[in-house]
């Protein structure tokens, strides 16, 4: 067994802490991989507080992973000692199902073995994420990252990246589409970034105008702000495609009604409360509301290669793992431009 350091959450909403676990030897297919860098999602922070239900204690979270191969099982021929990887929100699933065939691991019908708070395809061994020194991961969930981005910035792109590029592609966002980004945060920025690298017009609606030059600086045409009522009166009707990354409440027949016939409203948050929907929004257009949970891991690699090709990484704030804390309190207050990434090498001293 492999000793590996961590910081994790030991109860519900307490802080996180030093922790120590074992992580097992490399099987015949796996990597074992020293972790570098690791982001800090929203989502995170739900777990360690159990905001969503079935959380596991002593809890490990990130699964926005990148490091170096230390070492690899005698079967694999996809990596080998010294390569950048990653690793994002899943380590395994089922592989057997309709989804897992189709390359839709994250809509595994079983169920997806998830990075942390979840169950190692063992069924028992509690997986454990990447605010930790050290992964060993089935080499098919191993991701390449390309040479030309900063490992650092190339953190978010496993979860904020790929949350984002999914439904871009699904909805086939490219020239000729006009595209709204509701929230500008971790997940917007990057929305905004590759909605502009495809080529779409790209609009970010956002409550207030003091974002602006970041979203021009990120690739956007457009910026309105959701708090002055006049926004809803001059986009009705404008869009082919609203992707909505923010998790507060909203009445989303408001945005609804920003769609153009056919549009789409893709929610990628997780609001707290029931979001009533009026039908006439919906059928007066033949408008659709959607959802979208990440990528498979082919698609993942996918938008890999694709920031690669464009230079597309994300804008964080480097922090050492011994400021967790203080930076999910700022993740809540909106308080990051625009993603934490925790430098694990904090973790070793």
């Amino acid at each position: 067994m492999i000793q590996v350091q961590a910081y994790a959450a030991h109860a519900v909403k307490e802080p996180l802490a030093p922790f120590q676990f074992q992580r097992r030897e490399p099987g015949l297919n796996d990597v074992l991989i020293e972790i570098h860098y690791c982001g800090v999602c929203h989502s995170d922070i739900h777990q360690a507080r159990d905001e969503w239900g079935g959380a596991t204690f002593p809890m490990v979270p990130g699964h926005e992973i990148v490091g170096v191969v230390s070492r690899v099982g005698s079967n694999v021929t996809r990596f080998k000692v010294g390569d950048r990887v990653g690793v994002g929100c899943m380590v395994d699933s089922c592989r057997e199902c309709s989804s897992c065939k189709e390359g839709l691991e994250q809509y595994c019908e079983p169920g997806a073995n998830f990075t942390y708070n979840s169950l190692e395809k063992d069924g028992k061994t509690a997986t454990q994420g990447g605010y930790s020194t050290q992964i060993v991961v089935d080499e098919k969930f191993t991701l390449k990252i390309p040479a030309n981005l900063p490992l650092d910035a190339s953190a978010p792109l496993l979860c904020a990246g790929i949350t984002t590029y999914s439904p871009l592609r699904h909805w086939k966002v490219g020239p000729g589409k006009k595209v709204a980004i509701l929230g500008l945060g971790g997940l917007g920025h990057m929305a905004v970034k590759l909605a502009s690298a495809m080529g779409a017009e790209v609009t970010v609606l956002s409550h207030t105008m003091k974002k602006q030059p970041d979203a021009q600086r990120f690739g956007a045409h457009h910026y309105y702000a959701t708090s002055d009522a006049d926004t809803f009166t001059k986009l009705q009707r404008s869009f082919d495609l609203i992707i909505n990354t923010v998790s507060v409440d909203l009445d989303w027949n408001e945005y609804v009604n920003l769609l153009k016939r056919d549009g789409s409203f893709v929610l990628l948050g997780v609001p707290e409360k029931l979001v009533p929907m009026a039908a006439f929004p919906l059928i007066g257009g033949r408008r659709s509301v959607a959802g979208s949970l990440i990528g498979g891991i082919a698609e993942t690699q996918e938008m890999l290669d694709f920031c690669g090709k464009h230079g597309i990484s994300s804008d964080i704030e480097l922090i050492p793992i011994q400021k967790i804390n203080e930076a999910f309190e700022r993740v809540v207050r909106s308080d990051v431009r625009y993603r934490f990434v925790i430098d694990v090498q904090s973790l070793r001293k």
